[in-house]
């Protein structure tokens, strides 16, 4: 029986992880394999900077799982963030006749608009719909009301080109065939956020290596997506340069690091031992952690948007391996003011699994793994059997059909809103799907207006002086040939 399971890929700041699983019947999931390769050297603050070497780790990465899953890799699922991914409010207005009644195909025109939207040197990774205005009434879906004036309301999430085909470079040099590609915090927000947190309003802060990304929710709508660029490699920094090795002070950071200390539980006195020969004050030390630990929280609470502060009724969810920093939750309530703070180790879903890194629960695998609860499709190939001239075949689609990309292209309005990113692949067959269809349409309208023209000419002919004269010349005979008879 052909073997059946989910791979997901996130290129992390630190680490590009890879996941296999399975989905089971109760709706848990159950772990098969998880690679990691160190990604310091090719991917800086969520982005690739050298091809080549993220190539490698890629490739590296699926020999691994197949090595062992015993079984080839035919597609996977991959994660879309990193720096200069933010979000931009954009407005799409239909002006209409009065009582008009508004229908599926202008509302899927507004998103189409909206889609085209040109930004220099950005790329529109996805599109969530806000609200639409139908005249002076908001509505979260306007089809069938009567209005003059249909405006839409739109958040694009955008990303640097550059960014983009450096990834899908990656995945076409490494001959790695994608089954969907996600944006990453959208997906772990599916995750690790329940519906009445979105619906009531929060603030979900993945704390990561490099980077923090900023996502505010409100009526189970994303309002805001933003990417930081610090992370809990900035507090390691600041602790280096207190004249030691990176290395210790990514130790003294994980042993005595705390987000937040009372100023009375302070021993002015109390030395903090970094090797055998040398020590720092406890107070040098708590200063440095707390003073970069306060900019990264002012810089989140910044991107929250003011209409929004008074609204977050399901309060602020915070994840990533930043998140198991000591006193974590303090440090957010002292800054915000708000009193609601939800660690987030792991992700709602029941998972079952025997790996080190999955059974530890401090927030770092939670990306990944809601990149692998989003999975669909079976990417399992042909299983491996140790056979020199080729293993049985096994049916490579089990779960869900032919890989998404091989296929026509989706229309934006299936993906819109739902943090699928197109790859580039599916996105020149969408513009040349566009560019066919533009042409047939303006070659119909060519034909209607060489048909009008026709009918023009004919009658301006008929209408004539010369043919008028012909035609009463005509009936005159006629009738004089009628009162002979």
């Amino acid at each position: 029986m052909p073997k059946e399971f989910i791979v997901a890929i996130e290129l992390g700041s630190s680490k590009i992880t890879g996941i296999a699983g399975k989905k089971n019947l109760d709706g848990s999931i159950s772990i098969l394999a998880v690679v990691q390769e160190d990604s310091t050297s090719c991917i800086r603050k969520g982005v690739v900077y050298n091809i080549d070497k993220t190539v490698m780790c890629l490739t590296n990465i699926v020999k691994k799982l197949e090595a062992t899953l015993k079984s080839k890799i035919s597609q996977v699922y991959v994660g879309v963030g990193g720096q200069s991914i933010r979000s931009m409010k954009n407005v799409i207005v239909k002006e209409m006749e009065t009582e008009t009644v508004v229908t599926h195909e202008m509302v899927n025109e507004l998103m189409d608009n909206n889609r085209n939207m040109a930004y220099p040197e950005q790329e529109i990774l996805d599109a969530a719909t806000q609200e639409y205005k139908v005249d002076q009434q908001y509505q979260l879906d306007p089809v069938g009301i009567q209005c003059s004036r249909l405006e839409g309301n739109f958040l694009n999430i955008l990303w640097r080109k550059s960014f983009y085909r450096n990834l899908n470079k990656c995945f076409d040099q490494a001959g790695i065939a994608i089954a969907e590609m996600y944006l990453a915090p959208l997906a772990m927000a599916d995750s690790v956020l329940t519906e009445t947190e979105k619906r009531a309003g929060c603030v979900l802060v993945d704390l990561g290596a490099d980077t923090t990304t900023v996502s505010v929710y409100f009526k189970n709508i994303l309002r805001h997506l933003a990417v930081i660029p610090l992370g809990s490699n900035n507090i390691t920094k600041d602790i280096a340069t207190l004249q030691m090795e990176e290395t210790d002070a990514e130790r003294m950071k994980l042993k005595y690091g705390s987000a937040f200390t009372d100023n009375s539980d302070i021993d002015n006195s109390l030395s903090l031992s970094i090797d055998q020969d040398r020590s720092i004050m406890s107070r040098d030390f708590i200063n440095i952690v707390e003073g970069r630990m306060q900019e990264i929280i002012e810089n989140v609470w910044f991107q929250v948007p003011n209409e929004y502060i008074d609204k977050l009724l399901g309060g602020i969810i915070i994840t990533g391996g930043g998140c198991n920093m000591r006193n974590i939750e303090s440090a957010f309530r002292n800054h915000t003011h708000i009193d609601k703070i939800r660690v987030a180790r792991f992700i709602t879903t029941t998972v079952h699994a025997s790996q080190m890194e999955v059974t530890a629960q401090n927030g770092m695998m939670n990306t990944v793994l809601g990149l692998l609860e989003k999975g669909d499709m079976n990417c399992a190939g042909e299983e491996i059997t140790g056979d020199l001239f080729g293993g049985s075949p096994a049916d490579q689609n089990v779960a869900g059909g032919d890989p998404l990309h091989k296929g026509a292209p989706r229309p934006i309005t299936e993906i819109s809103g739902k943090g699928i990113v197109q790859t580039e692949e599916e996105k020149k067959k969408a513009e040349e799907e566009a560019r066919r269809k533009r042409e047939a349409e303006e070659e119909e309208q060519r034909r209607q207006e060489a048909a009008e023209a026709e009918r023009l000419r004919r009658e301006k002919r008929e209408n004539s002086f010369w043919n008028k004269a012909k035609r009463a010349l005509q009936k005159f005979g006629k009738s004089m040939i009628e009162e002979e008879e």
